[in-house]
């Protein structure tokens, strides 16, 4: 009989693990011993902190990042095929959501093998929480691109869509580039369109705040080399 893959969430950060992980997290960590990971050393770290009781040395561990063949994929879950229980550890935040393991886990449901997603934080998640802005239709769109001229045609579109629909819209941006995002955002988008900026989410630093286009303009936050989550709603409902 098949075993369990268990979706197990990180730290978001250098956070205390009891401040944002629930006992069920540390149940499963307590007992597994095989773990697919996108990155080892990392995995490793973040078991130790945690107080796993397994002895680290006694883990095995399978990296999956986006080098790792495809055909590949399917041999990491051996162990759950042959009964054991297993564990896919995201970077960061929860396993399967603007993260890789995706993969695995569509592969564990061809393969009969349950799937069981443990809570923890999810900064996604978290920031449209905090944001006041529509959590009943969102979309989440990753990256915008790169490029200068892409990303502002994909503000402006994602800008129009949100005043068409109503939906949050919500994005990330690699932390060094935080900076250029934001300026791209007040160049762009309506004054009145409402800006969440949420960064080092569950962290002492933690900075969450909502305003519209015209007073992030005025005033913009040090978010260089943050961590952040960026939601825009294209209409105000703020008084």
């Amino acid at each position: 009989m098949p075993g369990k893959l268990y979706l197990i969430p990180s730290l978001l950060g250098d956070s205390a693990p009891e401040e944002v992980l629930p006992q069920s997290v540390f149940r499963v960590i307590d007992r597994v011993d095989h773990y697919i990971a996108e990155n080892i050393r990392s995995a490793r770290r973040f078991l130790i902190k945690a107080g796993s009781k397994v002895k680290i040395d006694d883990i095995k561990f399978y990296e999956l990042n986006k080098y790792t063949p495809d055909k590949d994929l399917a041999a990491f879950l051996g162990p759950a095929a042959a009964g054991s229980e297993m564990g896919l550890l995201s970077e960061a935040g929860v396993p399967c959501i603007a993260d890789p393991g995706a993969k695995i886990t569509a592969i564990a449901h061809r393969m009969g093998i349950r799937v069981v997603p443990l809570a923890g934080p999810s900064s996604i998640i978290l920031a449209l929480m905090a944001s006041g802005m529509n959590g009943q239709a969102f979309i989440f769109h990753g990256y915008l691109p790169v490029k200068k001229n892409e990303r502002i045609q994909a503000i402006k579109k994602i800008e129009r869509d949100s005043k068409n629909n109503g939906q949050s819209q919500i994005f990330m941006e690699t932390p060094y580039r935080n900076i250029s995002m934001l300026e791209d955002l007040v160049r762009v988008c309506d004054p009145a369109t409402l800006l969440c900026i949420a960064c080092d989410i569950t962290l002492e630093s933690e900075f969450i705040r909502t305003r519209e286009i015209s007073g992030w303009a005025k005033k913009k936050p040090d978010i260089h080399k943050r961590p952040a989550i960026f939601i825009m709603q294209g209409y105000s409902s703020l008084t």
